[in-house]
């Protein structure tokens, strides 16, 4: 089972997470996890635990980590805006097919004023991007 075990875990936390080492190297033939340190995904911080020294191969697997979860979580994001797509749709048809006059006067202004909203700030990008040339976006 030691060989199955990568050398570092990672608890997720909010912006990044507690960075652990995981030792099963020992007489008792347990896991044991230490805590060597707390990352910061978002502004790329990483900051060692108490009196812990990272080695080069701490800092290591934290910058490979920290570079893998910025970008699942950059793929999470585009997910999550299709899927809105897909809610929207399903939304549409909804309120074309199966939505009665009480259920729609419970949810028009918002959903109007969200796409009102989503509208504005969608043309307002684009326009930019296009003002920025080719090859911009």
């Amino acid at each position: 089972m030691a060989g199955d075990l990568p050398d570092h875990y990672f608890r997720i936390r909010e912006n990044g997470a507690a960075v652990f080492r995981v030792d099963t190297e020992n007489r008792q033939r347990r896991i044991e996890m230490d805590q060597i340190a707390i990352v910061n995904v978002k502004n790329g911080e990483i900051r060692p635990h108490g009196d812990r020294a990272l080695s080069e191969a701490d800092i290591a697997a934290i910058r490979d980590w920290m570079a893998a979860r910025t970008e699942l979580l950059a793929r999470r994001d585009i997910d999550d805006i299709l899927r809105t797509v897909d809610h929207l749709n399903l939304t549409a048809h909804w309120a074309q097919s199966k939505a009665t006059d009480a259920q729609l006067g419970a949810v028009t202004d918002a959903l109007l004023l969200a796409m009102h909203d989503l509208r504005m700030v969608l043309v307002r990008r684009k326009a930019e991007r296009m003002e920025a040339g080719p090859g911009e976006g």
